[in-house]
This record gives structure tokens, sequence and C-alpha cells, in this order.
């Protein structure tokens, strides 16, 4: 799963995928604006390293709610271990870091 991130909203593709997480975003869009609609859409808060987001779990939850298959929040709690031993969960276990990226043509 990944977040595409357009210059006015966010989108939640692909959720069944539990393998691959990140964010991607247009190549022009500036820091500000970025920040901007990640907060306007509750996918949480740029890292001040500009490459990654700390995304609310209940946001990823609440995205894929009737989009994913039965199995699939059994699968999401792995890949949340997984970040967990990585070190890519907030302290409070309630966020995930994600890797942002611009998009490729």
């Amino acid at each position: 799963m990944y977040f595409r991130i357009t210059s006015t909203s966010v989108e939640l593709v692909d959720p069944d995928d539990v393998t691959s997480f990140h964010a991607v975003h247009p190549a022009g869009l500036d820091r500000a604006e970025l920040a901007e609609i990640v907060r306007k859409d509750d996918l949480g808060e740029v890292l001040p390293d500009g490459g990654h987001l700390m995304v609310p779990l209940g946001t990823v939850r609440r995205m894929a709610t009737g989009r994913v298959g039965p199995g699939w929040e059994s699968d999401f709690d792995s890949m949340i271990a997984y970040a967990a031993r990585k070190g890519w969960l907030s302290d409070d276990g309630t966020r995930v870091r994600a890797h942002l990226e611009p998009e490729r043509p």
C-alpha cells in the first residue's frame, strides 16, 4: 500500500499490499504545500528530514475500511510489528514512518 498525495488530496492505493508502505507526491510540490495537504487529510506530519512522514495508524485503518479482505487486519498488524522492530514506529505506538518520494512520471 502507498499514499498518493496530489496538490489537493491524499489517496490510499492498493491497501491489500502490506509489503510496501510509502508515500508519493508530485515532484513540483514544495515542502510547505506538502505539509499542508498531509495535515489537512490527517496523514500525519512531514518529518524535518523532508523524506519521511509519520502516519497515524488510525488513518491507515480508516482509509482501508471497506477496501480490504478479512485477513487484512492481521497482515497489517504484522507489518506494524515489523516496523516496530526496525524502529519505524512512534514511541507511543500510534504512528508509523513512511518513506516520502516524488512520483515518477
